[in-house]
């Protein structure tokens, strides 16, 4: 090294020296060959797994890039499938509640017109039956009245006319 140190400083790097460049070549020559002989194939074989490792991860990244589309794809339509099936619930669930209500309506009805008439139908009823109790009253009334007004007027022969005269138009009434 000492050497070469003077020869550089002898020769310069603009005046080469031949001796020097043939050793430096000659050195690297062999230090090449010795690494083609030892060291070239496990590194070039070396590079080429790992040029098959990347291509094998590049494959394995697409594949699994392909397979993520598909799967979000298939999920894209399962979501779109689940939506117009909630969709579609909703609308029968609505459609269901539309109907149970207008049913319960027209059945409120119904009974509520049913009650009216039952009502009426009382009302009516109760009515005939106070007409009835009132011409009754009313009769008897009138009944008293002229018994106390055919009292004072009338005598006993009279009083058997009368009587006769009664009893003879209903035996005729029910003839």
């Amino acid at each position: 090294m000492l050497t070469s140190g003077i020869i550089l400083l002898e020769g310069g790097l603009l005046n080469p020296n031949p001796g020097l460049i043939f050793w430096t070549a000659l050195t690297f020559l062999i230090v090449l060959l010795i690494l083609k002989k030892i060291a070239w194939g496990p590194i070039v074989s070396m590079l080429e797994e790992r040029s098959k490792g990347i291509q094998s991860a590049i494959d394995r990244a697409h594949s699994a890039k392909d397979e993520a589309e598909a799967i979000l794809k298939k999920n894209r339509e399962l979501l779109a499938k689940a939506d117009s099936e909630s969709e579609k619930i909703i609308r029968e669930g609505r459609e269901f509640a539309d109907k149970v209500r207008s049913e319960l309506t027209e059945k409120a009805q119904v009974e509520s017109q049913k009650m009216i008439a039952a009502a009426k139908d009382e009302i009516e009823q109760e009515k005939r039956r106070a007409l009835d109790v009132l011409r009754n009253e009313v009769a008897d009334m009138a009944v008293k009245g002229a018994e106390k007004i055919i009292r004072a007027t009338l005598d006993a022969e009279k009083q058997a006319a009368v009587v006769n005269e009664m009893i003879r138009e209903m035996s005729a009434t029910r003839n």
